[in-house]
């Protein structure tokens, strides 16, 4: 099978994806980025009434024309408390913000535009308005008025105001649910001793990450052996839990002790392809088994985390119905780049910025695909196109920001 380059593997996999479909009802404390399955309309109007913006005294505009009007204070009204009475010619209420705006009265004047006379009378220091510092009625939005679509992709805004709308629960699209299989009789977990010819198992924790901050679910399935049954027996868990997606990590490719792949196709899976033209991450693989996609990443932990960031995500966020993240950028070389071979290349590099604003991308010396420290003191990495011929320092090129 021919290498397939990047741009290709990537469109046959989402191609596929079929966004989940499933609804369900979250407290709206849980809501802030769940996508929203259906219109949100107000249960109610906001202000539910005339009320005050400001401290101050509700009075009639008529009544006050000019400044100097003497009038007289005949109660009060608070946020919660309203004044039972009406306004009449010469009267004023003394109001809070947030208060209903008492009958009679078209408008608020600020406590600082009065000043106070013996007994209950106030004389006006400023010119009053009708409607002066008072929120109409459904000024906000009304009982029955759409305010958030379905497809919303909440957040803090969105949840406010569903809140005043006064629903407690929403509707939202189940997160996409990814199960997670690291393969390898190496592989120990973090916190235990490994043993002479073992090393501490880290993609899971890193593709774990990537998915949750994608909107999805992880389903860990943890670590398993090089063991046709006990790869099959991971298998069968992943499909119980009617998982959307299983990530392998590792054992993917046709090696005597790389198993995953062999295993999925005697479960069944219709394998798509599984060699990419790109470093790190050759061996890619992708295919469906039933409803569940396969996609089964390098067990080489920095090639797992570049093509978990170039397939991984998007597909996750297709699953979730959330748009795609836009990682790339235009920037300039700091050094002097070889040419390269006809695989797309991902070097991982620091960035910068010149007087000017312009990003200026500094590649590390070494890009050997296990060195993890690298990639995470890494800002991003310059794309290198199959072929491309040597580059020069200055040079423009595309960058794919590590943490956009």
């Amino acid at each position: 099978m021919a290498l397939l380059p990047v741009s290709e593997a990537k469109s046959r996999l989402l191609a596929k994806a079929i966004p989940v479909e499933t609804i369900e009802v979250v407290p709206l404390a849980d809501a802030d980025g769940r996508v929203l399955a259906a219109d949100l309309a107000a249960r109610l109007t906001q202000p539910p009434f005339d009320a005050s913006a400001m401290d101050g005294y509700a009075l009639r505009a008529a009544d006050a024309p000019r400044i100097g009007t003497e009038l007289t204070v005949i109660g009060s009204a608070a946020a919660g408390h309203a004044f039972s009475g009406a306004v009449a010619a010469g009267q004023a209420v003394r109001i809070f913000t947030g208060a209903p705006v008492p009958e009679g009265a078209d408008a608020v004047l600020i406590q600082e535009d009065a000043e106070k006379l013996e007994g209950d009378r106030i004389r006006t220091k400023f010119e009053v308005t009708k409607g002066r510092h008072v929120r109409p009625r459904g000024q906000d939005f009304r009982e029955g008025e759409t305010v958030l679509a379905a497809g919303t992709l909440l957040d803090f805004s969105h949840v406010t105001v569903a809140a005043a709308m006064n629903y407690a629960e929403l509707s939202v699209h189940r997160r996409p649910r990814i199960a997670i299989l690291a393969t390898g009789d190496e592989l120990v977990q973090p916190g235990n001793m490994p043993g002479a010819a073992q090393i501490i198992a880290s993609n899971t924790f890193g593709i774990d990450a990537l998915v949750k901050d994608n909107g999805g679910e992880v389903l860990d399935l943890g670590l398993v052996n090089d063991r046709e049954e006990d790869i099959a027996a991971a298998i069968a868990r992943a499909r119980a839990a009617r998982a959307d997606v299983l990530v392998t990590l590792g054992g993917a490719s046709v090696g005597d002790h790389d198993l995953v792949q062999a295993t999925l196709k005697n479960a069944g899976m219709e394998l798509d392809f599984w060699r990419i033209a790109m470093r790190p991450g050759k061996p890619l693989m992708v295919g469906r088994l039933e409803d569940m996609q396969v996609l089964g990443l390098p067990g080489n932990p920095v090639a797992s985390l570049v093509t978990g960031m170039l397939f991984l995500e998007p597909l996750v966020r297709k699953l979730a119905r959330l748009p795609e993240r836009r990682r790339q950028i235009e920037g300039t070389t700091a050094g002097r780049l070889p040419s390269n071979d006809q695989r797309q290349d991902y070097l991982r590099a620091k960035l910068s910025r010149d007087r000017d604003g312009n990003v200026i991308a500094e590649a590390f010396d070494k890009q050997d695909s296990s060195m993890m420290k690298i990639f995470a003191h890494s800002d991003g990495l310059i794309i290198r196109p199959p072929n491309a011929p040597e580059l020069p320092a200055g040079a423009p090129c595309p960058i794919l920001l590590i943490r956009p």
